[in-house]
C-alpha cells in the first residue's frame, strides 16, 4: 500500500482541496477526508473506493444506516458516526436556509429542497411547507413519522399548525421509501381531506410532492388539487 503522504502534494485530497476547492475532489476523496487515515492495507481513498464500490453509488453510501457503515472493512463506528454527522449537518443547513427570503423562489428549488430533506429515510416522513399569503417560506415542518410503508396523517393537527404559523397556503410532501414516486390511491385520498379541512380555515393547499428515487412527483401537476 502506497500512504496518501507519499503521494505528489498536488494530488493529495486535503492539499488538492485547499489548492483547487472542493468541488475539484472526486467522491472517493471527498469520503478519504473524513474516513482521515488508512488501515489494514488500504489507504484512506482507498477506504472510500470499497465504500462507494459496496453501496453501488454516493447516495445509498450516504443514505445507509450507520450500522451497516461500520461494518465495512476498515471503517468502524467512529467513521461511521462521523458520516452520518456531515449529512445531518447538511440537513440541517437546508432548514436553516428557508429563513433566507431569496431561498425557494421556484417550483425547482421547492423540489431540491424537499427532495434533500425526505428522501434519505427508510421509512415514511410526511412534511408541510408552510407559506404566508404571498406564498414566501414560513417554515418547514416534518409532522407524522410511519412504518416502511405508510404513514398515518392526522388533518386536524395539519390545520392546527397552519393556524399556529398564520400560514396562507401549504405544500405537502412525503417519501416512498421504496424508492417509487406513483402516489397511492391512499395518498389522494388524504390529499383531499387535508385540502378540505384547510379550505375551512382559508388555507390554500398549492401542491402535494412525493419523493422518490427520480423526479419527485406534483399533484398539482397532473390536476389533482
Amino acid at each position: 500500500m502506497m500512504r496518501i503522504n507519499d503521494w505528489p502534494a498536488e494530488e493529495r485530497p486535503r492539499e488538492k482541496l485547499f489548492a483547487q476547492g472542493a468541488a475539484a475532489l472526486s467522491n472517493a476523496e471527498l469520503l478519504a477526508l473524513l474516513v482521515g487515515h488508512g488501515q489494514a492495507g488500504l489507504n484512506a481513498v482507498d477506504l472510500a473506493r470499497v465504500a462507494l464500490a459496496h453501496f453501488g453509488s454516493l447516495r445509498k453510501l450516504l443514505d445507509a444506516p450507520p450500522a451497516r457503515l461500520a461494518a465495512l472493512p476498515g471503517w468502524g463506528p467512529a467513521r461511521a458516526a462521523r458520516l452520518r454527522a456531515v449529512v445531518e449537518l447538511s440537513r440541517r443547513q437546508l432548514g436553516e436556509d428557508l429563513h433566507r427570503q431569496d431561498k425557494l423562489r421556484s417550483p425547482a428549488d421547492t423540489r431540491d429542497f424537499l427532495r434533500a430533506r425526505l428522501r434519505g429515510y427508510d421509512h415514511e416522513v410526511f412534511a408541510v411547507l408552510f407559506l404566508d399569503n404571498q406564498h414566501r417560506v414560513i417554515t418547514y415542518e416534518e409532522l407524522f413519522t410511519g412504518t416502511l410503508d405508510s404513514c398515518s396523517v392526522h388533518p386536524r393537527e395539519v390545520v392546527k399548525r397552519s393556524l399556529a404559523h398564520g400560514a396562507g397556503a401549504v405544500i405537502f410532501a412525503h417519501n416512498h421509501p421504496s424508492g417509487v414516486a406513483e402516489p397511492s390511491g391512499a395518498d389522494r385520498q388524504i390529499t383531499r381531506r387535508l385540502q378540505e379541512a384547510l379550505a375551512l380555515v382559508e388555507v390554500r393547499t398549492l401542491d402535494h410532492l412525493v419523493i422518490g428515487d427520480g423526479e419527485p412527483v406534483s399533484f398539482a401537476e397532473r390536476g389533482w388539487l
